[in-house]
């Protein structure tokens, strides 16, 4: 069994793969998930799929890394580093609460609390390629605003997963209890906001 630090074969359909076992784990879980409908959505045979892949947990958490990747090199493209760093923490933490709110960050937080019974390094790869990515991006973020006298921070890795968070309060408990599965931008800017005015609050910089 692969673990979590293995490469996978890449080659002409590895992409067509990915994206056919993305559709297939968030319409049917993993345990749903079977390698004959998965190879069926990407347009290729069971043997091409397990020429990459050669069991569906590896393919789960390559999917899962893929996705995480893509939304952190997302937010680095998308978001001005060099702004104000109160509009900067802005701009992550709504990334950070539209990536939680999402279908595919949803599906796939379930999945991994879901077999963690059976699969736990399911759970621990997941953390891995997913809250600490973002913690590491979060750290050096903190540490050039640091350095450019914006914010006041010690402990880098605790800020990072205060401000982690901070983001994810009312909303997370609510889409986890099943009590809502939709919010509104409104929604959204608020948590943003009481994040990044709380974060301030205890390391922003007092003149």
């Amino acid at each position: 069994m692969p673990d979590g630090t293995v490469e996978p074969k890449k080659g002409r359909k590895f992409d067509q793969v990915l994206e056919g076992a993305r559709q297939v784990f968030l319409s049917d879980g993993f345990e749903g998930a079977s390698v004959d409908d998965i190879a069926k959505a990407a347009g290729v045979s069971k043997a091409t799929l397990y020429s990459y892949f050669p069991d569906k947990r590896f393919l789960f958490m390559q999917v899962a890394k893929t996705e995480c990747a893509r939304q952190a090199d997302h937010a680095i493209e998308t978001i001005n580093m060099d702004a104000p760093v109160q509009r900067v923490l802005c701009d992550i933490a709504m990334e950070m609460v539209d990536f939680i709110t999402s279908q595919f960050g949803k599906r796939i937080f379930r999945i991994c609390v879901g077999e963690s019974d059976r699969f736990p390094e399911l759970g621990r790869e997941f953390y891995e390629s997913g809250p600490m990515l973002i913690r590491n991006r979060l750290v050096e973020f903190f540490q050039k605003a640091v350095e450019k006298g914006e914010l006041e921070i010690s402990d880098f890795e605790l800020a990072a997963e205060q401000f982690h968070e901070l983001c994810k309060a009312d909303l997370f408990p609510r889409m986890v209890f099943n009590m809502t599965d939709e919010f509104t931008r409104e929604e959204k800017m608020r948590v943003v906001n009481g994040a990044v005015e709380m974060f301030m609050a205890r390391y922003g910089v007092k003149t």
